[in-house]
């Protein structure tokens, strides 16, 4: 197991040598709006970059990550396990005056990581390739019930007293349906009589 995923690139920089770097993650600290943050996994999540110089301070990063988010349901908050197989491939280049490592926007509209210290730590970079990949919401169920809107009682567990008191969905007559809705009225077609 790994603290944090680091590539040494001296020999890249000095011989144009390729560069290795393999691993497990339990979880990848990184800063976000100047403060730190922490992305967690369910179980080890296996990493492995390979580095190729380019020419000049340019080089490509390849590799694979397969972390396992653990996200909230978006109904109930349970805990759900949300496997991801990630393969990496970004351009890179070294600035000596670059303090942290950041993805940046380059002419073509690519992104390219931008870093300074030889002994390079992605785990800004592996995060936010994470965070991206990962999907907006998660159910733990599809047919997942939700929290009671009076007392936060887990429906999956079974009934609790307020059910009866929370409106479903009102509907105004003069406005209409909203589009989308499984509350739509059903019009009788009209069939043209020859």
């Amino acid at each position: 197991m790994t603290d944090s995923p680091r590539i040494h690139l001296g020999s890249l920089l000095r011989s144009s040598e390729d560069a290795h770097a393999e691993g497990e993650l339990t979880e990848l600290t990184y800063e976000q709006g100047g403060a730190e943050q922490t992305l967690s996994f369910a179980q080890p999540a296996y990493f492995e970059v390979d580095i190729n110089p380019l020419g000049g301070q340019e080089m490509y990063l390849q590799g694979t990550f397969e972390p396992t988010l653990v996200m909230e349901c978006a109904r109930c908050l349970r805990e759900v396990q949300v496997p991801l197989d990630l393969t990496l491939g970004t351009l890179m280049r070294y600035e000596p005056s670059v303090e942290i490592p950041h993805l940046e926007e380059v002419e073509t509209g690519e992104e390219i990581l931008v870093f300074g210290d030889p002994n390079l730590d992605l785990s800004a970079y592996l995060a936010e390739t994470t965070l991206l990949a990962a999907p907006l919401s998660v159910l733990h169920a599809p047919d997942c019930k939700g929290l009671c809107q009076v007392c936060g009682h887990d429906l999956n567990d079974g009934p609790c007293e307020h059910m009866a008191q929370v409106p479903v969905e009102e509907i105004d007559d003069e406005l209409g349906v909203p589009e989308g809705t499984v509350h739509a009225k059903q019009t009788p077609s009209r069939r043209c009589r020859a």
